[in-house]
């Protein structure tokens, strides 16, 4: 599965390459015990599956790399967000949301817009 919800930071600059993902989330959220009225974290499937390759397959960056198709500095920034976002839902109390993006509706809105940009 591709994910493709990235977008660049600004006007300017090459589109992000979409990310590899090789298995989805099984659930959306985890709240601690007793829930709380916190904002919670989010963290995208593209940290989550960067985290789960390194922490729990033990696999290198470089490896990590290769199987996400996307350089060894960004799975260092997509890991270091995603341990700096578990950290601070376990230490905070807060509950943690696994984003989920919904493709066909971007690539929808991604073909409407380049028709729009086409026939205006």
């Amino acid at each position: 599965m591709n994910y493709r919800h990235r977008h660049r930071h600004g006007k300017r600059g090459r589109l992000p390459k979409p990310i590899n993902i090789e298995r989805g989330a099984i659930v959306s959220r985890f709240t601690p015990l007793p829930s709380q009225d916190i904002e919670p974290v989010s963290i995208s499937p593209a940290e989550l599956e960067a985290f789960r390759l390194v922490d729990q397959e033990g696999l290198s960056q470089e490896e990590t790399g290769q199987r996400m198709k996307v350089s060894r500095g960004t799975v260092w920034r997509l890991l270091q967000n995603a341990r700096r976002k578990t950290a601070q839902a376990l230490t905070e109390g807060r509950p943690l949301n696994i984003s989920e993006y919904d493709l066909t509706t971007e690539n929808k809105t991604e073909d409407q817009t380049q028709e729009g940009k086409v026939n205006g």
